[in-house]
């Protein structure tokens, strides 16, 4: 299939099916591709957490995010009142170019906005920094490990 002739949807993964693509993805990415360890992938966050999900038109799980917002936010954010925290965001190999990731960080951005919510912090691998900053975020604050990889935090104003 070509890259053209990708078509996808992102939407909040309001089903039981919708979360476990979203976690899915997530092993995918960060457990296989990454080598994270599963027991750390995974966390009670998220349970509370707003998740977001790219399906192909043919169902199959293009990509994922989630949001944290209030309270279960405050340890990623500094405790600043109105920031959420988007997180876990993986795109599979095969949809990588797509605008897969840009559509999930949208996606995410908008739910913090229906939140009430006036910036999103998030962390992100150092080799993707330039990603985010070409959509509004800001690094601040040290390089930092995260299950071994570098990060750095970033924020954006929404």
């Amino acid at each position: 299939m070509s890259l053209s002739a990708v078509t996808y949807e992102v939407r909040l993964a309001g089903s039981a099916a919708d979360r476990e693509a979203c976690f899915a993805v997530r092993k995918e990415v960060f457990v296989a591709e990454q080598g994270v360890a599963e027991e750390i992938e995974y966390d009670a966050y998220d349970a509370v957490a707003v998740h977001v999900l790219a399906v192909r038109d043919d169902g199959v799980p293009l990509g994922t995010g989630r949001l944290l917002h209030g309270a279960s936010a405050a340890a990623r954010t500094g405790g600043a009142a109105g920031v959420g925290s988007l997180g876990r965001l993986a795109v599979t190999k095969e949809a990588r170019g797509l605008g897969v990731g840009v559509a999930l960080v949208r996606a995410v951005e908008e739910a913090a906005r229906a939140h009430g919510l006036t910036a999103v912090d998030l962390h992100a691998q150092t080799h993707a920094l330039g990603f985010y900053e070409r959509l509004g975020y800001e690094a601040y604050g040290p390089e930092f490990p995260d299950a071994g990889i570098p990060h750095r935090a970033m924020r954006r104003a929404l």
